[in-house]
């Protein structure tokens, strides 16, 4: 299974505000954007939607910024996962309605254990917080010595650098 860039910059937002509210700082979706090599325009639709979807807080003007909308400890990773993707149909035939227009069903059990799969992942996900991910060492390294993502990795995970 492979997650969307939404969701990827969904759970790197949240982890940041993690971070810089253990390092009591609050995060701007600029200083996010410059630091992962992130459209700032795409970051903030990502931004508006956590922030609708009950996972941050913003605050505007001079000293605002970003916060988690609950305790790090308090958000699982399988539920953010859940809220950001929109489509968890593994194959064509897990689509609502799908398995009647399958040749082989009744008899065919890739659903069943694609399904099982799936809920797997998502049990493991489950069982990982927030706060999990963003150990002391993350937060004491974290706002010194992360760097702009280099072009080279930028290419690797398919972002486009922003101009200027």
């Amino acid at each position: 299974m492979r997650l969307t860039l939404w969701t990827d910059y969904s759970l790197r937002v949240l982890m940041h505000c993690a971070a810089g509210e253990a390092a009591g700082r609050r995060v701007t979706i600029a200083d996010m954007a410059r630091l992962h090599g992130i459209s700032r325009h795409h970051l903030t639709k990502v931004v508006v939607a956590l922030v609708h979807g009950g996972w941050l807080q913003g605050q505007r003007g001079r000293g605002g910024g970003l916060r988690l909308a609950r305790a790090p400890a308090d958000i699982r990773i399988g539920d953010v996962i859940r809220w950001a993707e929109r489509d968890f149909q593994l194959v064509a035939c897990m689509a609502p309605g799908a398995s009647q227009a399958c040749l082989l069903m009744p008899g065919c059990r890739l659903r069943g254990a694609l399904h099982e799969a799936l809920q797997a992942y998502l049990a493991v996900l489950d069982g990982y917080t927030l706060a999990d991910l963003t150990t002391d060492e993350t937060v004491a390294t974290g706002w010194h010595t992360l760097v702009p993502m280099s072009p080279q990795l930028a290419a690797v995970n398919g972002v486009q650098k922003p101009a200027g």
